[in-house]
């Protein structure tokens, strides 16, 4: 339980690159070197159209530095930062994802520094040991059909999804991610403790939760298609984003829910070292928050709420359990045997 607690800030985070002196976040002595530069490649999980070419090009045309992007899930993105490495050529400057940083971080691949800008986020988005800043994050809940289940009547915590009118109701994603399924049984041991929160998930496994290879967005569409009253697992964002375009869904404030942290960081050697360093303090900075914002992604700046209010922890005044990159890959093997062990 303990490692599932709010991440405390600790004192020395802001180590210096060694590449040029300590500056100040985006200060033009930072600036004028990454123009020399000139470029900065990002190898990316957000996606493309939504934003990142948007960022990429809001960049460019701040700093006149251009962002080229790579985009991939989180493990083609360790593994081609892993084969550039052995081949000597590593072209990536800046990585992000949800999982990303703790495999790179043990291959020796990440870079011990943070932007000047996350100082005034609050702690549980910094890394304690210093090498990534959140710059998002993503609320796991559950989400159900508004013209099966009607407003009020609807679950309003995990173990509300234990009365029998939900059996043979509810689906969630099988994917072995900590955005589906295996994340919620994460969610389970860490609020519960992991002697009743496996008795809780034998309860669950009796209510006859159907299980899709699918990904979290596509059991909501399919709770949206009438197919299942409530989808279990899925993200409060594409909820409100299809009841915006009028699909009848909502997404439930759960007791507790889940608080994904996407995070973003710089190769220990980059190629471009500047220019990575001022596109992680433009991600992070209002500007850039601003962007994740209007692109309906949740940014992890107080200072920006989200484009809908009350869909963060901070904004909403829900409970939510922050999960670190970091205790996801420690436990995700876990949680997906466990996931199998008790929903055959």
């Amino acid at each position: 339980m303990a490692a599932m607690t709010t991440l405390a800030r600790s004192a020395g985070l802001f180590a210096v690159l060694g590449f040029v002196a300590p500056v100040l976040a985006a200060d033009q002595a930072l600036i004028d070197a990454a123009r020399r530069e000139g470029v900065v490649n990002w190898y990316t999980v957000q996606i493309v159209d939504q934003l990142a070419r948007p960022a990429a090009a809001a960049f460019e045309k701040k700093y006149g530095v251009k962002a080229d992007f790579v985009r991939g899930e989180p493990n083609e993105i360790v593994l081609r930062i892993t084969n550039e490495s052995k081949a000597g050529q590593i072209r990536a400057d800046v990585f992000d994802g949800t999982t990303t940083a703790p495999l790179l971080k043990k291959a020796g691949l990440a870079m011990k520094w943070q932007p000047d800008s996350a100082k005034r986020l609050p702690p549980q988005y910094l890394d304690r040991e210093g090498y990534w800043t959140a710059t998002n994050l993503y609320v796991l809940t559950a989400g159900y059909n508004t013209e099966l289940v009607p407003r009020g009547q609807q679950p309003k915590s995990f173990k509300d999804l234990l009365d029998p009118r939900w059996k043979g109701k509810m689906a969630w994603s099988l994917n072995a991610t900590s955005v589906a399924a295996p994340g919620v049984v994460g969610l389970a041991l860490a609020d519960m403790g992991p002697e009743q929160g496996r008795a809780y998930l034998r309860q669950l496994a009796g209510q006859s939760v159907t299980g899709l290879r699918v990904t979290a967005r596509q059991v909501l569409d399919q709770v949206i298609a009438g197919e299942y009253q409530i989808g279990v697992g899925i993200m409060n964002s594409h909820a409100v984003i299809s009841a915006g375009q009028g699909a009848p869904v909502d997404w439930i404030a759960m007791d507790p829910s889940l608080a994904v942290l996407s995070v973003v960081g710089v190769l220990k050697e980059p190629l471009h070292p500047n220019a990575a360093r001022l596109f992680v303090e433009f991600l992070v900075s209002e500007e850039g928050q601003t962007i994740f914002r209007d692109a309906n992604y949740l940014p992890v700046d107080p200072g920006v709420p989200p484009k809908t209010p009350g869909l963060t922890p901070e904004s909403g005044k829900f409970r939510a359990i922050f999960l670190t990159p970091e205790e996801i890959d420690q436990r995700i093997g876990e949680w997906t045997g466990l996931l199998k062990e008790m929903f055959p």
